[in-house]
């Protein structure tokens, strides 16, 4: 039963980052399974069905699944059949009410509760997807998806100072939080997704003393490595990234050494709101605060 929940979760995933989710997210959930996953056929039309046949099919797939909650509303099976067909329509907003119901029937399991954060993030509802985020990290404190979601809706509502002072504040309790819960907050990610904060708002000596301290902290982590050479080709010191671009890619798994090599050649974009790229459904691109394995350790139950 949790393989099979987690295969439904890696789709859900794939088809919010098909439809297009991406805004200021610095690094959402998205990116963190994406990169680790291949895109799930369902989500694609099937091949020589026309594009008016795949929606007919996905039409008559949704009417089954409400048939079926009209007799038993807590029919999880149906509710999450729900979401992904609304997904793969592009419908987000009809995806909202079964996300909602699927959250209050796990409170536990934070999977649901991100993704409803996100799914209400892409319809631009930012208070409801931020109170959908704080709500998971109650349980959750070092969820590092709502975390980083969390920072990425308030930058979006123009809150820079609230994305700072929810990472600062969650460093500060990281320490006893994980006394008691050993491991439950990564403060390696939790640092990087502050320096990227900074970073955001061009604040680019304070991002780069965050990289810089975690590169002292542990020399073999490749990801401050990429994200101080991002922000100093962002600020035109192309000469002095070029180096931190090679060193990232040597240190970095096999799977992200090509797409370091190409954003170490890409031009920088002249005015842009994030200085880290932001994957979509195709890409490899390697994320900064993405720990190599983080889309194993989201799904696990």
């Amino acid at each position: 039963m949790s393989q099979t929940r987690d295969r439904w979760f890696i789709k859900v995933v794939l088809l919010l980052a098909v439809v297009g989710f991406v805004g200021l997210s610095m690094v959402p959930l998205i990116s963190t399974t994406v990169n680790e996953s291949q895109p799930s056929p369902t989500a694609t039309p099937v091949a020589g069905q026309s594009p008016a046949g795949q929606q007919l099919k996905l039409d008559e797939q949704a009417r089954g699944f409400e048939s079926v909650l009209q007799r038993e509303p807590e029919n999880q099976t149906a509710l999450r059949g729900l979401v992904e067909t609304r997904l793969q329509q592009q419908n987000i907003k009809g995806a909202i009410a079964p996300l909602e119901k699927l959250a209050t029937l796990n409170p536990t399991d934070s999977k649901y509760g991100t993704l409803l954060a996100e799914a209400k993030q892409q319809l631009g509802d930012q208070e409801g997807s931020a109170a959908a985020y704080r709500a998971v990290l109650k349980t959750e404190p070092g969820n590092i998806n709502a975390l980083q979601g969390l920072a990425s809706s308030l930058l979006q509502q123009n809150q820079p100072q609230a994305a700072v002072s929810l990472l600062q504040d969650t460093l500060s309790k990281a320490a006893q939080v994980n006394q008691t819960q050993p491991g439950s907050i990564d403060i390696p990610s939790v640092q990087l997704t502050l320096g990227q904060v900074y970073a955001v708002q061009k604040n680019y000596d304070q991002a780069i003393a965050v990289y810089d301290q975690l590169i002292k902290t542990d020399k073999q982590d490749f990801r401050p490595v990429l994200a101080k050479a991002i922000t100093l080709k962002q600020q035109g010191k192309t000469d002095e990234a070029k180096s931190l671009f090679e060193n990232a890619a040597t240190l970095a798994p096999a799977q992200y050494k090509s797409e370091i090599t190409r954003l170490a050649t890409q031009a920088p974009a002249a005015d842009t709101a994030s200085p880290t790229p932001t994957p979509n459904s195709s890409s490899n691109t390697p994320s900064p605060t993405q720990t190599p394995n983080s889309s194993s350790n989201t799904l696990k139950e």
